[in-house]
């Protein structure tokens, strides 16, 4: 077949089995993750071209439209790239197609041209290739990643012979080695980009080896490259970000000093730090994938790293102790900016809950103040109430007295035996008193209802 995708069975999920209750939808995808990419099986001698594109602005779908560019036995249906893996057979060579989240890795593999075998320093290589050059230009997505790799077979035991060999090869450019593997096979590079757009990496392993063996050493040191330049994007956002948060932590600071004095109000202050505020919380939201991903490309690097298992050549550096050291301070920079940001952002929201309280003070102050206020005023109402009552008492009494004086009359015109006037006197203080009870016993009962 002109193709393959792996892994295997896509209807595992939909198995009954005998013994077992029914499947959880996930499971067989989340079981064959492990063999989601399969290291490619590589004979050496062998040249590998590997390119990664960011494909943040391209579709899977633009990609396999130009994988079926390709000549291919067969034709190359849209389902074959639903795991987001291909490995295709050409004419010549193999090709493997990889997406991941932000990136597309396309890696060829093909035979050694023999003219790269001969100790030619600096050779052509991209003459040789398998497939049209014009194709690898027109990959959809912009180059992040272009590495060739040579693996060829030769004495690993003599480390002079191999340094030799390989610096006549890079064209006598400095360059950093590792015997991998505890010495089992040795990896050379300078990390230098050509005018073609490449670096380059040389293999040397024992005769005899593997297929497989040699598939891992190159995937590792792809993956190696790949996820160092992946976690470098994270550097320039860092770079940039350095002037606004030295702004903003001024800014801060002379926020947080105003809150010492009295010249500028709280509310003017508070509208100052919620500017401030959205500022860093917009940079947060922009960025903080970004230095989430490049923590998470730096790990992978130094697992890549760990797994080399390298043995120093003596007069070179091992390339992990290269990158480690040509990336540590890019690394200590995105993360010291991602600190700075994630710092600012506490101490913003620190500054708005103490200014918060000081506006919370000040106001349960002015409602004091309003209290005390309202309490004299009504102090002062219930006052005017007692004289007011005092007064409807009197003159309560004195509506009572007139008709009473009233009934007195009628009474003695009635022929009983009173004097009006001396009878209505007589009755004045027992009027009074009656009215002052009943106005208490209203009282009463309106504070018993409240």
């Amino acid at each position: 077949m002109a193709m393959s995708n792996e892994p295997g069975s896509a209807g595992a999920a939909a198995t009954s089995h005998a013994v077992l209750p029914a499947d959880d939808a996930q499971r067989a995808e989340l079981h064959n993750e492990v063999h989601a990419r399969p290291t490619a099986r590589i004979r050496v001698p062998a040249l590998v071209v590997h390119v990664a594109v960011r494909n943040g602005d391209v579709s899977r779908e633009q990609e396999l439209a130009h994988l079926r560019k390709l000549p291919v036995d067969g034709e190359l249906r849209f389902d074959d790239g639903a795991d987001n893996f291909l490995r295709l057979r050409l004419p010549g060579c193999t090709l493997k197609w990889e997406r991941h989240t932000e990136f597309t890795r396309y890696m060829l593999v093909q035979s050694l041209p023999p003219a790269a075998i001969e100790g030619v320093a600096e050779p052509e290589l991209l003459a040789s290739l398998s497939i049209d050059p014009a194709w690898l230009r027109a990959i959809p997505g912009r180059t992040i990643v272009a590495i060739k790799v040579i693996i060829i077979t030769g004495p690993v035991d003599d480390p002079a012979q191999v340094m030799r060999h390989a610096r006549q090869w890079f064209g006598g450019r400095t360059v950093v080695a590792s015997l991998m593997g505890q010495g089992h096979s040795c990896a050379v590079t300078d990390f230098h980009l050509r005018d073609s757009g490449f670096e380059r990496m040389l293999v040397i392993a024992p005769p005899g080896t593997s297929e497989t063996r040699a598939g891992r050493i190159t995937a590792r040191l792809l993956e190696l490259e790949t996820y160092r330049l992946m976690a470098l994007l994270g550097l320039p956002v860092a770079k940039s970000l350095q002037a606004m948060l030295g702004e903003a932590e001024r800014e801060l600071a002379d926020i947080t000093a105003a809150m010492e004095q009295e010249g500028r109000s709280e509310q003017e202050l508070l509208d100052t730090l919620a500017g401030l505020a959205a500022r860093i919380e917009r940079a947060t939201a922009q960025h903080g994938y970004r230095f989430s991903a490049t923590a998470a490309y730096h790990a992978l690097v130094r697992a890549r790293i760990a797994e080399l298992r390298e043995k120093a050549i003596p007069g070179t550096q091992t390339i992990g102790e290269f990158m480690q050291r040509r990336l540590s301070p890019a690394m200590a920079t995105v993360e010291s900016t991602a600190g700075r940001l994630a710092s600012l952002s506490q101490r913003i929201e620190r500054a708005g809950a103490l200014l918060r309280t000081r506006v919370d003070i000040a106001r349960e102050v002015q409602n004091h103040q309003l209290l005390a206020k309202l309490t004299r005023g009504q102090e002062l109402q219930l006052r005017l109430q007692t004289t007011v009552e005092g007064l409807s008492i009197a003159a309560i009494s004195y509506y009572v007295v007139s008709l009473l004086l009233y009934a007195a009359k009628a009474l003695k015109e009635a022929g009983v035996p009173l004097h009006p006037e001396i009878t209505a006197g007589a009755l004045i203080p027992l009027v009074l008193w009656g009215t002052w009870r009943l106005t208490r016993r209203i009282h009463r009962r309106l504070h018993l209802t409240e």
